[in-house]
């Protein structure tokens, strides 16, 4: 089916390029198109995305917000998206990480052993979560940050670019 190989992004702004760019090296959709509410290269509104479940069955959110991004993954779903999660060809997740939906991992970031990583999150380029950290919903790992062994990102948080985050240490 032609729609199982078409992909919705929400967001035509910086994060959506990176998406589109993600995408295109996963190279597993035929087409790619942004929904928008102010950009000239989308081809609809958030308000549309109900129309466009005929052609697209898979969609991802790229708007830095955090809470807009989850409330915006929480309507797809409703509606019968797929939220699929983004991981560039030379980014490195273990086999034994979890990454929930909606998430993007970029470019040479590395997701370790026994992290896991909950619904649309940004890791960005040569970000590291080292093991047995737990990144909550709606995070944005930033570009080379650390996320150091052990530690719980909570709900929404950023990490800013080059950042070593820390906490209390969790036993996973």
């Amino acid at each position: 089916m032609e729609r199982e190989k078409n992909l919705l992004i929400v967001g035509a702004g910086q994060y959506g390029y990176v998406a589109k760019e993600t995408a295109d090296a996963i190279s597993d959709y035929n087409r790619i198109s942004f929904i928008d509410n102010s950009s000239s290269l989308a081809i609809g509104k958030t308000d549309e995305l109900e129309l466009f479940l005929g052609d697209y069955a898979n969609a991802f959110v790229a708007i830095g917000n955090s809470s807009i991004r989850l409330k915006i993954l929480d309507d797809l779903d409703e509606l019968g998206y797929q939220l699929v999660t983004l991981i560039h060809p030379t980014a490195y997740v273990s086999p034994s990480a979890k990454i929930g939906g909606g998430c993007i991992v970029e470019p040479n970031a590395v997701v370790h052993s026994n992290v896991s990583i909950g619904s649309g999150c940004l890791i960005s380029a040569g970000a590291v979560i080292n093991h047995n950290a737990i990144v909550e919903d709606g995070c944005h790992i930033d570009c080379n940050a650390t996320v150091s062994a052990r530690s719980v990102v909570k709900v929404g948080t950023k990490v800013d670019c080059g950042q070593v985050y820390k906490s209390e240490a969790v036993y996973v």
